[in-house]
Order: C-alpha cells, then sequence, then structure tokens
C-alpha cells in the first residue's frame, strides 16, 4: 500500500505573545517576552509569581454568555485557535466532505481551573452539589468534541495525552490517518490552561518553574547558565493537515508538507529525562528514517528546550550526537524562552513557528542568554538574543513530556 503525502493548508494560534497566529509570529521575530505577574488567581504566597498568560482574552468576544459557561478555559483556546485554522485553510467555504474530516487534539492536563473551582467549593460547604457541566468542562478530551460539533466533522475525533508532547502526537496520528487513507482532512492541535493556584502550587512544589520574580520577562532562559526552570504558559494552536491530492484538487494553499513524525520513551524517569539524552536521541532518529531524510539535510530544530538545569543539557547533547559535525551548521532556537511553556499545547504551536520559518526565512532568537553553560556545546547555533535570516527547506521541532514521552514532528517546503 502506499502511503499518501500529508500536508498543512491551514493553522491558527491564541499564545501569551499573539493572539492570532499572525500575531504571535510576529512577537517571535522580534523576541519579545509574554511573562509578566499573574492576574489569573492571588500569586502572593507563591514561591512564583509570574507566568506567560494570554493577555486581554475576553470569552465574550467569542462566545455568547450561555456557551462560554459550558466550556473551560482550556477548551475556549482551543476552539478559538480551531476557528483560526478553519478560515485560513477554507475547508469550509470549499465544501470538502465533512464525513473525511477529522479531529485530533492534544492536551496534557485538561479543564483544571474547572476541577479546581468545583473541588473548592465543595470542600467549603461539605454539601455534594456540583455544577452539571462539571465533567464535561473538566475532561480532557471535550476540546476535540467541541470542535466537531461546531462544524459537523464526523471523522477520527479523540485526545491524545502524554504530557507535553500531546499536540506534537496528535500530529502525528493525524499525519497517520491521512497517510492510510482514513481521513482526508484533520484538524490537529493543542490547548492547555493550567496557570491555577493549583498548576503553579504543583510545579513548584516539584522545583520545575523558575522563582526569577524579581525578573520575569528574563525568566526562561534556555541553555544559560543560571537558568532555573521554566516559565508556566498557556493558550492554543491548529493545524489543518489535509491529503496533498486532495488539497491540490481545491486549490488549497499549501504551506508545507508534514514529512515525518517520531516517537520514544525515555523509559528512564517520571520526571527527569534520561541523562544522555537517549530517549531525544531516539525519537529525532525515528522522525527523521520516517520522513526519509538524511541527517546533514536538516536546516533548523525548534528544541524543546524549557530552560531545566538538566533537560536543556540532555537535548543539546542528544542533538550533537544525532548530527554529528552538522549540528554546529544549523539554527537551533527555543521559542519557550519566548512564550513559556504551553504543556500540552506546546508541540502544535512550535510547529506552527517553524511553518512560519520555512515561509519567511526567519529562525527567531533563544531570548535571555546571558552566560554559557560550560556543560553544552558552545559551537552549536542556538539562535542567541536575535533572529536570523535563512532559507530553510527542512525543520524539526522537539516535544519531550513527563514520564519519557517523545515526540517529533517534521515539516519540508513544498
Amino acid at each position: 500500500m502506499e502511503l499518501k503525502r500529508v500536508v498543512v493548508t491551514g493553522f491558527g494560534a491564541i499564545t501569551p505573545v499573539g493572539n492570532n497566529a499572525k500575531d504571535y509570529w510576529e512577537s517571535l521575530v522580534k523576541g519579545e517576552s509574554g511573562a509578566a505577574p499573574i492576574t489569573l488567581f492571588d500569586a502572593t504566597n507563591f514561591k512564583t509569581k509570574f507566568a506567560c498568560e494570554v493577555k486581554n482574552f475576553d470569552p465574550l468576544n467569542y462566545f455568547d454568555k450561555k456557551e462560554s459557561k459550558k466550556m473551560d478555559r482550556n477548551t475556549q483556546f482551543g476552539v478559538v485557535a480551531a476557528r483560526e485554522a478553519v478560515v485560513h485553510s477554507r475547508i469550509i467555504e470549499d465544501n470538502v466532505d465533512k464525513n473525511r474530516v477529522g479531529v485530533i487534539w492534544g492536551s496534557g492536563i485538561g479543564g483544571l481551573s474547572t476541577f479546581e473551582k468545583e473541588v473548592l467549593e465543595w470542600a467549603g460547604t461539605d454539601i455534594p452539589r456540583f455544577n452539571p457541566f462539571f465533567i464535561p468542562k473538566m475532561i480532557a478530551d471535550i476540546t476535540g468534541g467541541q470542535i466537531s460539533i461546531e462544524y459537523g466533522f464526523h471523522g477520527p475525533n479523540y485526545t491524545t495525552v502524554s504530557a507535553c508532547a500531546s499536540s506534537a502526537n496528535a500530529l502525528i496520528d493525524g499525519k497517520m490517518l491521512i497517510q492510510l487513507g482514513k481521513a482526508d482532512v484533520i484538524v490537529c492541535g493543542g490547548s492547555e490552561a493550567a496557570i491555577t493556584a493549583s498548576g503553579v502550587g504543583g510545579f513548584n512544589a516539584m522545583m520545575a518553574l523558575s522563582t526569577r520574580n524579581d525578573d520575569p520577562k528574563t525568566a526562561s532562559r534556555p541553555f544559560d547558565k543560571d537558568r532555573d526552570g521554566f516559565v508556566l504558559g498557556e493558550g492554543a494552536g491548529t493545524i489543518i493537515l489535509e491529503e496533498y491530492e486532495h488539497a491540490i484538487k481545491r486549490g488549497a494553499t499549501i504551506y508545507a508538507e508534514l514529512k515525518g513524525g517520531g516517537m520514544s520513551a525515555d523509559a528512564y524517569h517520571m520526571t527527569a529525562p534520561h541523562p544522555e539524552g537517549l530517549g531525544a536521541y531516539l525519537v529525532m532518529k525515528n522522525c527523521l528514517e520516517d520522513a526519509g531524510v538524511s541527517t546533514d539535510e536538516i536546516d533548523h530544530i525548534n528544541m524543546h528546550g524549557t530552560s531545566t538545569p538538566l533537560g536543556d543539557i540532555a537535548e543539546s547533547n542528544a542533538i550533537s550526537r544525532l548530527l554529528g559535525e552538522h549540528a554546529f551548521d544549523i539554527q537551533i532556537n527555543s521559542t519557550k524562552s519566548i512564550t513559556g511553556h504551553l504543556l500540552g499545547a506546546a508541540g502544535v504551536i512550535e510547529a506552527i513557528a517553524i511553518l512560519h520559518t520555512i515561509t519567511h526565512s526567519i529562525v527567531p532568537p533563544t531570548i535571555n542568554h546571558f552566560t554559557d553553560d560550560e556543560r553544552i556545546d558552545s559551537r552549536l547555533n542556538f539562535t542567541f538574543n536575535h533572529a536570523v535570516k535563512k532559507e530553510v527547506n527542512i525543520a524539526m521541532s522537539n516535544t519531550f513530556g513527563f514520564g519519557g514521552h517523545n515526540a517529533c514532528v517534521l515539516f519540508t517546503k513544498i
């Protein structure tokens, strides 16, 4: 059986540095940090008092009041990003067969604010009264369901949950379903809204978050010697994947081809990366093999690069091991230095960054670099502090999740 080709015909985003895909990209190129003091709850007594929140988001600008009350912030973000991508792709106006359109969504946590609110209200009274929308607002799979309901998409529909690799896994699953002829179009994406008391408190308890409260905008500093943890972000991204011949037939604009997808497991620790970067090495190797691309053809890698002491070293070593001397010829970066870490939505918004990079021949910077870390090879081109103009034909994006879940996607210019 000959596998079908899979291309990108649309995308949408709502992020801490832009509430649509265009504004998001412009902020990335400028290197504008999305970090600021937390406004979503009172963080006075928390070790970390800042995050990368989505700015100026009023759900009533997107949903009527009754509808908005049925959705967690996580789902609201997802639906907004999906709407932008659907419009961008023109799949509705071109009257595609909705029975052949699926939705595969990724979320690491789901409706955390809904869960937190309902449990706190119950615990405060000991009276078992819960909102009838509690469960459907909270469950991680509901965003994909809401998107399919809005548009009447009857194709495959489910949610991938693999922590921070969730939306990258959604893209890989979408690719495989289209390759096998199970769908013509898959709306793929991910969303997360974990900037809550329990979200920040939980990550603080793990010592995972930066506590640079005196200077939030420089707190996310991947690969810097003085990095002290990641900055929590929120938002959503959506990519429309489509079978190549189907896209050509309807005259769609094609932005890139999703050529490869790799997966692996660290099989090492609940939260720490494999010290030798074994899982990171394997996932990139698997992705290249799936794409049929050699190591010397890679132009750019958007790294997982969370700004954690161990993770940044392991991933950098994995890239050097995989690419050899070619690793020093390519531009690598971490856009998390700008957006913070969107957890389950990280994979898709970073894939959207790659789509823009391929289109505009610009690699966004890794901001907030001040001091080299002697444990990281200084010959690697991390695109520190300033964007770089570079023609990019083949690019990869890495996402690694707690539990040792690794996913990597590869896009090519078409």
